[in-house]
């Protein structure tokens, strides 16, 4: 790992522009990750649910299964309820997806150990651990904010079967409520469980990626075919999605601040880690996994199929 990060430092000059082109991957990736949200935030918003409800001491529950989640929200909510803060989630997914994708390949490209090489497994996974790293920046109130909304028809639902009323939020009053009570600092709760979660995630799927995608078929000018690059991203998202999903499962309790009725309350990653095991077992920090694979699958599917096709180049001309 030290010779890879001197071989960073080695090479931090910055490169010729026909070697890497850094802003038309910054463009592809925030497209990539636009259209990959839009097609499938409704999985997302059942995923966050599900992740959230906490099961009572004679095992009741709100919902039953994914599907039930589905029916329910629908039902209560609407069509639009099921894209519940992807206005948060498309607005700050344009830096996030470009950050990370952008990011990953710009330190491969600085780690390469020269044309025509195949990067070591070990340096794979520093690029892809650096590029989590990055995008935490972004991730951490994009998340914050997004779950806040997903979770609002769970949360009037429990209240409402409580005798309680929750008064509605939106994206920009949370925010704006944040900011004064806590500061900047407030939109970044939960910034450890989402590096734990994003690092860990990029350290498995980039070089996982990046092997399947070297196994299918190529163009005459050494690039992906699109139906091979969806595949693998496909493969390599829901395999990472389902190894890390218990970071996820943390992470998204720590961030919810308006609880329902009798839903825990935690100061921290161990702490929520620890109540989290002995209140609902095991089994508890991979709710939501099964949904979180068929968000996470067709997500970076979509993603990468997209950044890897070039609209930026076609746009810019460089094509």
């Amino acid at each position: 790992m030290a010779g890879a990060i001197q071989a960073f430092k080695d090479n931090s000059a910055p490169k010729p522009a026909e070697q890497f082109k850094l802003i038309p991957k910054i463009i592809n990736g925030g497209i990539a990750g636009i259209i990959g949200v839009s097609v499938v935030f409704p999985l997302d918003l059942v995923k966050t649910r599900l992740q959230n409800q906490v099961i009572g001491p004679h095992g009741e529950r709100m919902y039953k299964s994914m599907f039930d989640c589905f029916k329910k929200t629908y039902k209560a909510e609407g069509y639009f309820g099921m894209y519940k803060g992807s206005a948060v989630n498309i607005l700050l997914i344009t830096p996030e997806k470009a950050i990370k994708l952008t990011a990953n390949d710009t330190f491969r490209h600085y780690l390469s150990l020269g044309p025509g090489q195949q990067l070591p497994i070990e340096r794979e996974m520093l690029a892809g651990g650096l590029a989590g790293a990055c995008q935490i920046v972004i991730t951490t109130p994009m998340e914050l904010l997004k779950i806040q909304m997903q979770d609002a028809g769970r949360v009037a639902m429990a209240a409402k079967e409580a005798g309680k009323v929750v008064p509605k939020i939106s994206a920009w009053s949370l925010t704006v409520d944040l900011l004064k009570k806590r500061g900047i600092l407030g939109l970044y709760q939960g910034t450890g469980a989402t590096a734990l979660r994003d690092v860990t995630f990029s350290v498995i799927y980039f070089p996982l990626f990046a092997r399947l995608n070297d196994l299918g078929p190529k163009r005459e000018d050494g690039s992906s075919v699109f139906w091979c690059s969806f595949l693998a991203g496909c493969a390599a998202g829901s395999t990472a999605a389902l190894m890390v999903n218990p970071f996820d499962v943390i992470k998204t309790r720590l961030q919810v601040i308006k609880k329902a009725p009798g839903d825990p309350t935690y100061t921290g990653v161990l702490d929520c880690i620890l109540k989290t095991f002995k209140n609902e077992g095991l089994t508890a920090f991979f709710k939501g996994g099964a949904c979180r694979m068929i968000v996470i699958a067709p997500l970076f599917g979509i993603a990468q199929t997209v950044y890897y096709l070039g609209v930026a180049e076609w746009l810019l001309g460089l094509k």
